[in-house]
């Protein structure tokens, strides 16, 4: 038997005006003459993202879902090079103090960041490298200002295979080492759905001890012939032997046949049941993070479906059992 507790990314279909993700461009920026002004201003949306932030933490903890993805958007411009003498923690104290507050209180409740795609760690170009280390920095001062434990709460792909995935796995390897203890922590490695596949993700996760967050639709859409769950999931597990926090895995369902890889509005129940009945019982509980483009609604309607299945125990709104 196996805990599953489900989550969602970001943003909600119920819970209305409220994204964490309001942006301002650097275009934008410039054409406020007044720059303190125009930092005021960044600072008013960033602290609306982190109140919108707040809304759907309560939201979800009024609907019992303790798993949620944090938008790595909350802070408009954070790492623009023009701007490296903004220090938007100080302004934003008391927006994030709002949220340590709500974590303190809710502490089964895990929360984590997925930053977007061109952080790339394995990548050759130095300057690449070091603005992907500054995002990095980014999220940890955010973690540790909502009172966070920065251990393994942000996921990345691999990154980029530069016509050589040997040699680009080998890379991210060398580029660990220039990274410090700290921001390693942070990290999770995940498998994606074009470039590097699940025995790819494990390999580096294995040789540089790091969590590996196990994507089934990745695994559908992109595997070796020689990949099978049967043979790695025990492998996958034992990533985080030594995490304080369990397992995590995306569960997301295609699109259609012929737009496979995107993702679907709503999660597929009967394929997810499959899945978990071929695992149930390896770990005490398992944390699922649903990326469909429904999110809350699609979290509600599976919990829902799930209850047809005769293996299935509700335990809440956001949680089951897998007997």
């Amino acid at each position: 038997m196996t805990i599953i507790r489900l989550g969602y990314v970001a943003m909600s279909e119920h819970v209305k005006n409220a994204s964490p993700s309001q942006t301002m461009t650097f275009a934008q920026f410039s054409k406020i003459a007044d720059r303190d002004a125009a930092i005021r201003k960044l600072e008013r949306i960033a602290a609306s993202n982190i109140h919108n932030c707040l809304r759907l933490l309560r939201h979800n903890a009024a609907n019992d879902i303790a798993f949620f993805r944090l938008s790595s958007r909350l802070i408009p411009l954070a790492n623009h090079p023009e701007l490296k003498d903004w220090n938007f923690i100080r302004p934003l104290k008391e927006s994030l103090d709002n949220i340590k507050e709500f974590l303190m209180e809710h502490p089964d409740m895990r929360v984590d960041f997925h930053p977007d795609h061109f952080v790339l760690l394995n990548t050759p170009d130095k300057e690449t490298l070091q603005v992907s280390i500054k995002t990095l920095r980014m999220h940890e001062m955010l973690l540790k200002s909502m009172g966070i434990d920065t251990e393994h709460r942000c996921v990345l792909h691999v990154g980029g295979g530069y016509n050589d995935h040997e040699q680009a796995l080998e890379q991210f390897i060398h580029n660990w080492g220039l990274i410090s203890p700290t921001l390693q922590k942070m990290i999770m490695l995940e498998n994606d759905d074009t470039t590097f596949t699940l025995s790819e993700g494990l390999y580096l996760c294995e040789k540089l001890g790091i969590p590996l967050v196990f994507d089934y639709h990745h695994f559908m859409v992109h595997h070796h012939e020689h990949e099978s769950l049967e043979n790695d999931w025990d492998r996958i597990i034992k990533t985080w032997n030594q995490s304080q926090l369990p397992p995590k895995m995306h569960i997301s369902s295609p699109r259609s046949e012929r737009d496979f890889r995107a993702h679907a509005d709503y999660v597929d129940s009967g394929q997810l049941v499959q899945f978990l009945d071929s695992i149930k019982g390896s770990v005490p509980r398992l944390d699922c993070m649903i990326e469909a483009k429904k999110k809350d609604e699609a979290l509600f309607a599976l919990i829902r479906d799930l209850e047809q299945y005769p293996g299935i125990e509700k335990i809440d709104g956001g949680s089951f059992y897998i007997k």
